[in-house]
């Protein structure tokens, strides 16, 4: 991509998110604060918390600025309902995926895999439900086994939302600890076990507590776990799948192709698409983060970017 098309794409980016630093003038720091709080509800309660956050967010915009203003880089950083947050604070509430003991990871790190003969993109063919919101909760694993779930359900045009808030409170004697993180194909074998209801009759609100009904309508027979990136490549073909990420870069995105990424997972996710230049991920952090819910990770030059090859998965029905 050349430098002038870059320096495009920031500009346009760069219109969609608010631009500050701390050259501003105090009210004008002050007033991009109080639109942020408007913007995402933001109310802090404790003495002293208002100022706290918003110095976070102040730090955090100088950095979202420098980002944007690198016509190297090929994303584009953007204001969101983290941008308040340290990225310790962004850890300890959203990347809480809990890899069970022993559990086998794939060895393919950086493979060449084979060019796709045309794009793959599940949710333009509508097969992927709408993007959720896991809220304050560290429940990436649920959202990322329902949406797979969801997903292999519509390939035979039954759309329903699954109930992660019941995964939450009903799966930790297979090992889950509800908003304290878990793992997808943990709660595979609970709904293996005895099937899964529907958001309407158990509702998300994104806290723990007792579990209200066990098992429901929906049911699975099995899953599968993928071994390689050539394997999860071939696999998309057929379904979306639910992959461990590590989204430690993710907090501020907002669009373009991220390909600074650690290989530590960390995070649950439903990737519904592929191009010989990037995966295309559905994310659980609402439709206002990203790109309208979604992140691209570039894969030309890292086919397992972000550790999406080590642990992927897709249920059977």
């Amino acid at each position: 991509m050349n430098k002038q098309l870059v320096a495009l794409l920031v500009l346009l980016g760069a219109a969609s998110v608010y631009l500050y630093s701390l050259e501003n003038k105090t009210e004008d720091s002050t007033y991009g604060f109080q639109q942020f709080k408007l913007d995402f509800n933001k109310k802090y309660m404790r003495e002293g918390e208002e100022q706290y956050r918003k110095n976070i967010f102040l730090r955090n915009i100088v950095k979202i600025n420098e980002h944007n203003s690198n016509p190297s880089n090929t994303y584009i950083m953007g204001v969101n309902q983290f941008t308040d947050l340290t990225q310790a604070e962004f850890a300890a509430l959203y990347l809480t995926l809990q890899v069970p003991s022993g559990k086998k990871v794939s060895t393919d790190s950086e493979q060449t895999i084979p060019s796709l003969n045309g794009d793959i993109d599940w949710s333009a063919q509508g097969k992927v439900t709408p993007v959720k919101n896991q809220g304050n909760c560290g429940s990436c694993w649920a959202f990322s086994a329902t949406a797979s779930i969801e997903s292999a359900l519509m390939q035979g045009d039954a759309s329903v939302s699954l109930s992660e808030q019941q995964l939450v409170d009903c799966s930790r004697s297979y090992g889950n600890q509800g908003c304290n993180g878990g793992w997808m194909d943990s709660a595979f074998d609970y709904i293996i076990a005895g099937g899964i209801t529907d958001t309407a009759s158990y509702p998300y609100i994104a806290k723990d507590q007792a579990c209200k009904t066990a098992g429901g309508q929906y049911k699975i027979t099995d899953y599968v776990d993928i071994e390689d990136c050539t394997g999860l490549l071939n696999a998309l073909n057929g379904r979306p799948i639910s992959v461990a990420v590590d989204a430690s870069t993710w907090s501020s995105y907002r669009s373009g192709l991220l390909t600074n990424c650690g290989s530590n997972v960390n995070h649950g996710v439903l990737l519904v698409g592929a191009t010989d230049a990037y995966w295309r991920i559905k994310n659980s952090w609402g439709a206002s983060w990203g790109e309208s819910g979604f992140i691209r990770l570039g894969k030309s030059a890292k086919p397992n970017i972000c550790a999406i090859c080590n642990y992927a998965s897709y249920p059977v029905l």
